[in-house]
């Protein structure tokens, strides 16, 4: 009975570092100081392994409503915001496809259903009314995860989680400052809805795991691409520790 308790916490702990079982779009795990993993590039904790999942998350429905944007836009800053949607998410994508396989994280082909909404009610939006929605919704979601990169980039101690926390802070900012530019940004609402999200369900709010054998996603660079990826080979010595085979689940 005890080793089956214990190939039975062995299994979940590795289940667990495969793919979170929830993520919040503002939050990270309340536990989320648990080491799950220990790498060559340092501890990676719940919390880490959540944020790269998120940051891919938010890239599959954010990329994709840049081109709507691009197509549906009424204002010139609208479309400036959605070039910067594109660029900023696809540089991001590629660092996250690149460490997640490194870390051993699994990561998403599609976004959350909570996000899939976000993406249908753009679809749906038209003429100016589209340019307040999409401006609205996306510094709400924004603003939202700034708190979190924030406080991934402070407390780490992943090089590789690190230096994506890095990109992710410069590409959001830029990203809150182009809604804003738009002058169609209400900050009251938008801010109470930042602060005050409403209480769905963890379904709602989880990007479904990648089907077996499913092709990953991949979100292209436009080719006026300002946004770079990580230098991997870079962060990889920056911080790291002495090298190991690969992640291994703590011990029970």
């Amino acid at each position: 009975m005890g080793t089956a308790f214990v190939g039975g916490a062995l299994t979940l702990t590795l289940a667990a570092l495969a793919y979170p079982s929830m993520l919040g779009l503002e939050t990270v795990s309340t536990s989320g100081d648990r080491v799950i993993a220990n790498t060559q590039w340092g501890p990676l904790t719940e919390s880490d392994r959540n944020f790269v999942v998120a940051v891919r998350a938010a890239g599959l429905w954010e990329y994709p409503v840049g081109f709507i944007g691009l197509q549906k836009g009424q204002s010139p800053a609208v479309k400036t915001a959605s070039e910067h949607l594109i660029d900023g998410h696809a540089a991001l994508d590629t660092t996250c496809r690149k460490i997640a396989p490194m870390l051993n994280v699994t990561i998403p082909n599609v976004a959350s259903p909570q996000q899939l909404g976000f993406v249908s009610t753009l679809q749906a939006a038209q003429g100016q009314q589209f340019d307040i929605e999409f401006a609205n919704i996306l510094r709400m979601t924004h603003g939202s995860i700034f708190n979190t990169v924030a406080k991934i980039r402070s407390t780490t101690k992943n090089t590789l989680v690190r230096a994506l926390a890095d990109q992710a802070n410069d590409t959001v900012l830029d990203h809150i400052t182009v809604m804003e530019k738009t002058g169609m940004v209400d900050f009251d609402q938008t801010l109470f809805n930042q602060t005050t999200p409403p209480k769905l369900p963890a379904t709602d709010m989880t990007p479904p795991p990648p089907a077996a054998g499913q092709p990953m996603v991949v979100l292209t660079p436009p080719p006026t691409a300002t946004s770079t990826p990580v230098d991997i080979d870079a962060a990889s010595v920056v911080g790291g520790v002495a090298p190991a085979p690969a992640p291994t689940a703590p011990q029970q």
